[in-house]
């Protein structure tokens, strides 16, 4: 049983008339765990509140027991990466993250080792994290800058809000690799996206939020047992569409939804996908049919996603 690191109870936050949250509780503990929800849906608000940027307007946030707001020796134990830039233009990265580092109490030395380091882990090349200002810095450039002085005083919580955005394919890879790596070694990573495949990218553990409400947290496929009453979309790809359709109203019970695309292309909705997958391979042998390639759009996190937030 993973440790509690942060507890939020009934918590609340407005902005004069507007409700950004809504009565949210939720414990996260050691673990890589994804904040997922449309823009606008309350995603910087409450990581601004877990990092002690807001106070709320009701309810408690808490990291490791003790309130965050105006609590400098929690908020220590804790890395952030906002979604907006806030740099000191002039200075190089390096020059940057030894200045950020220097807060957390490491002198200036260590501090700059810590800086060098963490840019290399980055995959932030060495001129232009010493010789470039960061204001000629492109957008993936100024992102692994933030995550590097997030990442420098190695904390036992890290808040990232949006880090991906920006960066290229390749370091998008490293990036969220490095991520994952972090929050297996007993520590609490926070990360949040309004692009689902990210977050399944770094982790399967999810808190998903809308219109500044809970509406699911776990894991994925755990969240999935919530949407069972859902029709879920099968694509089969096969030789003869027309005739596996045919088999499968033999074969399988209950509502069942076949539309044919084309010469190979069988859509089927179901509301009990196992069963589907388990008598599919028996319809297509005794229609004679090749299958060639099953996927099904309702495995991710998107799917997920849009069925509870329909619901």
């Amino acid at each position: 049983m993973q440790s509690t690191t942060i507890s939020l109870k009934h918590l609340s936050n407005w902005y004069g008339d507007v409700i950004a949250l809504n009565d949210i509780s939720l414990d996260i503990g050691q673990n890589v765990v994804g904040l997922v929800g449309p823009n606008g849906a309350g995603k910087t608000t409450l990581l601004r509140l877990i990092t002690g940027q807001l106070r709320p307007t009701s309810g408690t946030v808490e990291i490791a027991g003790q309130a965050v707001f105006g609590n400098p020796s929690i908020l220590a134990r804790v890395g952030y990466c906002p979604e907006h830039d806030h740099f000191y233009e002039h200075m190089t990265a390096h020059q940057f993250v030894t200045v950020m580092t220097r807060l957390f109490g490491f002198d200036w030395q260590e501090s700059g080792e810590r800086a060098t380091a963490t840019l290399s882990k980055v995959n932030l090349d060495e001129d232009s994290a010493t010789k470039r200002p960061i204001s000629s810095y492109s957008k993936g450039m100024r992102q692994k800058v933030k995550i590097a002085q997030a990442l420098a005083h190695e904390p036992e919580i890290l808040i990232l809000d949006e880090p991906l955005t920006g960066i290229d394919a390749l370091s998008r890879h490293h990036i969220s690799t490095l991520i994952r790596e972090y929050g297996t070694r007993g520590r609490t990573v926070l990360i949040s996206s309004h692009v689902l495949h990210e977050v399944e990218s770094v982790t399967s553990e999810f808190i998903l939020i809308n219109r500044g409400r809970l509406i699911a947290q776990g894991n994925i496929y755990e969240i999935r047992d919530l949407i069972d009453g859902h029709p879920h979309c099968i694509d089969v790809q096969c030789s003869n569409p027309r005739a596996l359709a045919a088999q499968l109203t033999t074969h399988l019970s209950g509502d069942l939804g076949l539309q044919v695309r084309g010469d190979n292309l069988l859509i089927i909705q179901s509301a009990t996908p196992d069963e589907v997958y388990a008598k599919l391979p028996i319809a297509a042998h005794d229609a004679g049919v090749t299958l060639s390639r099953l996927s099904s759009a309702d495995n991710n996190l998107e799917a997920v996603f849009r069925y509870l937030t329909q619901a």
